[in-house]
């Protein structure tokens, strides 16, 4: 069994690699940057654009299985910065497997893809996609996420994950823009912080990547379909903040900015940053105000049903294995 994981040098895509290295699969890696550390732990590694057929065409043969995890992720951004990697790399990504005659695709998507700016409460998969995006993120990988199901059928099967929030150690991300900005007092909460949120510990979101191809050697339960991934522990964001913060050391968040103040600054900066054309990141977007300010978490109900997935962390264990990461990398 050959494996290629696209972007495997990520917080996601690695500890996939790690675990297919446990079950003693050949991993292959593309990624636009070098990673000498896959290499040492013995995957074949190449560099490469996503976005470029042949260079994706060459990542994927040989192999037996997708693992489709690359992609451009963020809050903002001219939309072609998107397209590029999270569309035409998909497409690519899909017309190599059936060029080489890969039989299974696993693509990890997101469910920014069914939010436009209402609170999703508890929703299963049968919920629709919005008629409007607040960014170029989720769009994109919308647009994909179709393309995908769209290719499933007898000579390539393919599923889509959707893991909500993925932090734990490792995270070259999320975790330390959150402490930085804790450490540095510019971290506030966005509303009343009670917004509902789920979110998944790295540990479990790679395994139901494995669960998801296992489903799809093994029969068509899962095939052309999408599913949810999260912890299944539903947690007030400004608690969940709070935990990661407290992990590092740090005192509880205890500044707040209402949510329609958070919000209308957010269309502020994205109207000024438009017409300067800056390409640096916002201190706040619409999107970003939204998603702190309104309940977003799923039922998990068809993940545990069709794949066996079923978290193995609780989100006390995870924090304390964040907080032995934070410490010893020194974040």
């Amino acid at each position: 069994m050959k494996a290629l994981v696209t972007g495997g040098g990520g917080f996601l895509g690695k500890a996939i690699v790690e675990q297919l290295l446990e079950r003693d699969v050949e991993v292959r890696s593309m990624s636009r940057g070098d990673y000498p550390g896959l290499r040492e732990m013995g995957v074949e590694t190449i560099c490469g654009d996503i976005a470029d057929a042949r260079a994706v065409s060459a990542a994927v043969e040989g192999c037996d299985i997708v693992y489709h995890v690359a992609a451009k992720a963020g809050v903002w951004g001219p939309y072609e910065e998107y397209y590029r990697p999270n569309v035409m790399g998909t497409e690519n990504i899909l017309d190599a497997c059936r060029i080489h005659e890969v039989d299974r695709l696993v693509y990890t998507s997101s469910p920014s893809v069914v939010y436009g700016d209402e609170p999703l409460r508890g929703v299963d998969e049968s919920v629709d996609y919005p008629q409007n995006y607040l960014t170029a993120y989720p769009e994109t990988k919308a647009i994909a996420e179709r393309k995908v199901m769209k290719a499933n059928g007898t000579a390539l099967k393919t599923v889509a994950l959707r893991p909500h929030l993925i932090w734990g150690p490792g995270d070259n991300h999320l975790v330390p823009r959150i402490v930085d900005r804790a450490r540095r007092g510019k971290l506030k909460k966005i509303g009343d912080g009670e917004a509902v949120v789920d979110s998944v510990y790295i540990d479990d979101a790679a395994r139901a990547h494995l669960l998801a191809a296992d489903a799809l050697e093994t029969g068509d339960e899962a095939a052309g379909k999408v599913y949810f991934i999260t912890q299944g522990e539903p947690m007030a964001i400004g608690e969940l903040l709070d935990r990661i913060v407290a992990a590092a050391g740090l005192d509880p968040i205890d500044s707040h900015v209402p949510a329609k103040i958070a919000y209308g600054m957010g269309w502020m900066l994205e109207t000024i940053y438009r017409l300067f054309r800056r390409k640096n990141e916002p201190l706040m977007t619409r999107f970003v105000a939204k998603q702190l300010s309104t309940d977003h978490y799923f039922d998990i109900s068809a993940a545990r049903d069709d794949l066996g997935y079923e978290p193995r962390w609780t989100i006390d264990e995870g924090m304390k294995e964040l907080g032995r990461w934070i410490h010893d990398e020194e974040i």
